[in-house]
């Protein structure tokens, strides 16, 4: 592979690693392989607790990172329907807990499809929005007031593959700068009820399938072997 004129790396990213992390680690390795710097870049972030596929761009490919982060995005999880947090994921503590004795199949199907189409959504205020040059959720975990914009969205495909109360298992379709983690607060409140994200993986972005990517360490292994 020649990394400096430009490869593409499909990586599962793991469970708690940022998606700097992952770059950081094989910027790393190619600086070890090569002996000088190499541009390596993410196309797309993946929250530290997402799993899946992330699209890793080096030496010239990187100029290509916008047409990758472009493209629509699936992904697969579960929401916990009854409760909230602040950070819209398992990260935090619930913060609020709801009922959900009135919900039942047909009314949580009925309400995913009613999110199917353009949608306005606003992003969670713990994220890497930047606001006045400075990621959201610094200023979130300062307990600094932060004030997020709504964003035009578009959900492509929104499938309940599994209802076990509280959870929902869903496979969503979705475009560039939707927030799995808001659609699950926004499916909540849909409900009459509350919901967080409770499990995310990035399955494709556009063509490109979490099933031929690697796990960091199987890269190291290539990069540097």
């Amino acid at each position: 592979m020649d990394f400096e004129l430009g490869e593409v790396l499909l990586v599962n990213k793991p469970l708690t690693w940022t998606s700097f992390d992952v770059v950081n680690k094989l910027r790393y390795a190619l600086k070890k392989k090569l002996g000088n710097k190499i541009k390596v870049g993410h196309a797309g972030t993946l929250d530290p607790l997402a799993t899946g596929l992330l699209i890793i761009c080096t030496g010239k490919m990187t100029k290509k990172i916008d047409e990758f982060t472009g493209m629509d995005k699936e992904y697969t999880g579960s929401f916990f329907i009854g409760g909230t947090t602040a950070t819209y994921d398992s990260e935090l503590e619930m913060n609020a807990t709801f009922a959900t004795g009135h919900i039942d199949e047909p009314m949580l199907l009925t309400v995913a499809q009613s999110f199917v189409g353009d949608i306005e959504q606003m992003p969670p205020i713990y994220s890497a929005i930047k606001i006045d040059g400075s990621a959201a959720y610094i200023a979130a975990r300062k307990g600094e007031e932060v004030v997020m914009k709504a964003r035009h969205v578009t959900i492509k495909e929104f499938e309940l593959t599994k209802i076990e109360m509280p959870l929902v298992h869903f496979r969503v379709v979705c475009s560039k700068g939707t927030y799995i983690r808001s659609l699950a607060y926004d499916y909540g409140k849909a409900l009459n009820s509350g919901a967080y994200l409770a499990g995310l993986c990035r399955t494709k972005i556009g063509g490109y399938d979490v099933k031929d990517a690697k796990d960091v360490e199987t890269w190291v292994r290539e990069i540097t072997g």
